[in-house]
């Protein structure tokens, strides 16, 4: 799958610090990767519907972390998904009388022009589910064989020509290490499991909790021959698993994604990761729910503020970054009326501030964009130190030749804004 393309990166002055998140699992602030090299995975969209402001913020936030490592001198190898074979994919195609591959592409279109206009630098490693489905087909193969997966009988008219092949299912008790991501109990995780895409009252499971690695053919259903599995098409949880080892090892620095996804499929994946001899992602880093009207931004919901709609309407694509960057990643927060106004007059204010050849000196500004980036990507303290410089600017003045330029050549660089 082709990702988008890249934006330019400036070159500044100076090295930025090492780079300190917020553990999910642990809740505390770590060291996000060691280095030299950092290794990122972030969970890519399911594309039956175009980019919400709920999943532009989760990318912008880590674009932050991907531009704070590369500002440190890490080299970043960076990894992401798109799901373009799902439930919600197929149940929408079929609402809407569209092909679901076509829906798919469109929709994975549609995101990388957002991204693209949003200036998130792109992963690396960028897969689809369907064309990673041969890799994942034989690790799930390997998983039934070492008797950590399991058969489950699918219903009547299911399985294509071989039913008796069965649903395979992950085993969740053989990991004594289940349940470390999110720190839930079983009766916790049993209710999100069947909130957030599981089926946990499935017959024929050994635990409620044991997630789907690959699903029999039904009929309407696209489906792939993987042999000894059987026709069908594989769960997501395992997906990403395989996607993750096959672009950054079996360990990597950090997964990311919206908190929503911390139980079950953080949680899942890094128990596949572990059932394979990896250890997954050594730190969990997850971003708070943008809402609309006090209620959290889905598409379930169908309550939706899409970045495709506002650049059509006209909006600047760095006044819709600002607007996300004035929160905190971790926070939830909501988009109101006053949201993208507020953002473009900050825009324009720091643009005015830009303009000439002189100004207050960078050098502090620069620091602080970078202080405040390394303690847990905290944008909003960046912002403020750009308001500062940009007020001083605009009401004294300054007679620092090049100033402005090394300011706005920062703030691409570190935080994506273009001004």
């Amino acid at each position: 799958m082709r990702t988008w393309p890249a934006p330019h990166v400036p070159s500044i002055p100076g090295r930025g610090g090492e780079v300190k998140v917020v553990d999910s699992t642990s809740g505390s602030l770590v060291v996000a990767a060691p280095g030299p090299v950092a290794t990122l995975y972030v969970c890519g969209i399911t594309p039956y519907d175009a980019t919400h402001l709920g999943h532009a913020a989760t990318y912008i936030a880590f674009d932050l972390l991907h531009r704070a490592w590369l500002d440190a001198g890490l080299e970043v190898r960076y990894a992401s998904n798109v799901t373009d074979v799902d439930d919600p994919l197929l149940e929408r195609a079929t609402r809407t009388g569209q092909d679901w591959e076509q829906l798919a592409a469109d929709q994975t279109a549609l995101f990388a022009e957002d991204m693209t206009a949003l200036g998130v630098l792109p992963p690396h490693t960028y897969l689809g589910a369907v064309e990673t489905i041969p890799t994942i087909a034989t690790t799930v193969s390997r998983l039934l064989d070492e008797g950590l997966a399991y058969r489950v009988p699918v219903e009547a008219g299911a399985g294509g020509d071989r039913p008796e092949l069965g649903d395979v299912y992950a085993d969740v008790s053989v990991d004594p290490h289940f349940g470390s991501v999110a720190g839930l109990d079983h009766d916790q995780t049993v209710a999100l499991f069947a909130e957030r895409g599981g089926d946990p009252d499935r017959p024929g499971k050994r635990d409620p909790l044991d997630p789907a690695l690959w699903r029999r053919e039904r009929p309407g259903e696209p489906a792939w021959d993987a042999g000894q599995l059987g026709t069908g098409r594989p769960g997501w949880h395992i997906e990403c698993t395989v996607i993750a080892q096959q672009a950054l090892g079996a360990s990597f620095d950090v997964q990311g994604g919206g908190r929503d996804l911390c139980f079950p499929h953080h949680e899942m994946s890094t128990a596949h990761a572990r059932a394979l001899g990896g250890e997954g992602a050594r730190v969990h880093v997850h971003t708070g729910m943008v809402g609309l009207g006090g209620e959290k931004m889905s598409k379930s919901l169908g309550n939706l503020v899409l970045v495709s709609t506002l650049r059509a309407a006209g909006a600047d694509p760095m006044a819709i970054r600002l607007a996300t960057l004035a929160h905190h990643y971790r926070d939830d927060w909501d988009w109101d009326d006053r949201s993208l106004p507020d953002a473009e007059e900050r825009l324009g204010r720091w643009r005015a501030a830009v303009s000439g050849n002189g100004g207050p000196d960078a050098g502090s500004t620069v620091a602080a964009i970078r202080e405040a980036l390394a303690a847990d990507l905290d944008a909003p303290a960046a912002l403020r130190a750009m308001d500062t410089w940009a007020d001083a600017a605009l009401s004294v003045g300054g007679e620092v030749e090049g100033a402005p330029g090394v300011v706005a050549r920062a703030l691409d660089a570190l935080l994506g804004i273009r001004l």
